[in-house]
């Protein structure tokens, strides 16, 4: 086994052992501060015969959502944890939602050999970037998986900076108990990359920081 096979090998347990339990009670405590990703699955904007890949897509919340609001995209959802796919996959059936769902690494993801696809039209990234140790390669793959003219959306925490620093410490303390990093850079990160590929970018901070917002869409040729 490879190094990186290996620190990939050792996440997913990571992140199985971590959310064995919290799995079941995931989206009705979350849903108070994972904000802003009801307004991203809005904005997806993905008619019929489009492809979409949710990236680190946990329970599969994200995802039977956008299905009721686009029932004719192509609807697609991986995660490094067999734990939270083994939730999504019965969320969905509960819902009677056409979701594909694969087990797999971010920072090199394969989308043709999991769903045989090779870039997908629309792909988001829900409070993923912060739980992934190479964050960066993570934003580097998905770009790699978009189609020309896709858009890659994301929504994270931000660094709070209109907030109480109290709210920031407390925030931040209880975010490590779940093994969750807001990323500071993403912003320069995503600047640079914008730059590189000649793509668009729009930047927000929503709820006086609490959360960063992104779109970066990909020219045509």
């Amino acid at each position: 086994m490879s190094a990186v096979e290996h620190g990939e090998e050792n996440h997913a347990r990571l992140m199985d052992r971590t959310y064995r339990f919290q799995r079941h009670i995931y989206d009705l405590t979350r849903r108070y501060y994972l904000l802003g990703r009801d307004r991203l699955v809005g904005e997806l904007r993905a008619p019929s015969g489009m492809t979409v890949l949710e990236v680190g897509c946990g329970t599969g919340r994200n995802l039977i959502r956008a299905a009721r609001l686009y029932p004719e995209a192509a609807l697609h959802g991986m995660d490094i944890s067999h734990e939270m796919l083994e939730t999504a996959q019965a969320a969905a059936m509960r819902r009677g939602s056409d979701l594909r769902f694969a087990q797999g690494d971010a920072t090199r993801f394969n989308p043709y050999a999991a769903f045989g696809i090779s870039r997908f039209d629309r792909i988001y990234m829900s409070y993923t970037l912060s739980m992934i140790p190479d964050w960066q390669a993570a934003l580097a793959q998905g770009i790699c998986n978009l189609a020309p003219g896709g858009s890659l959306h994301i929504v994270d925490f931000g660094q709070q900076e209109r907030l109480p620093h109290w709210f920031r410490t407390m925030l931040r303390a209880w975010l490590a108990q779940f093994h969750v990093s807001p990323r500071g850079d993403l912003k320069r990160v995503l600047e640079a990359l914008a730059t590189k590929l000649g793509a668009d970018l729009q930047f927000r901070s929503l709820y006086r920081g609490y959360a960063w917002y992104a779109v970066l869409r990909l020219p045509l040729n």
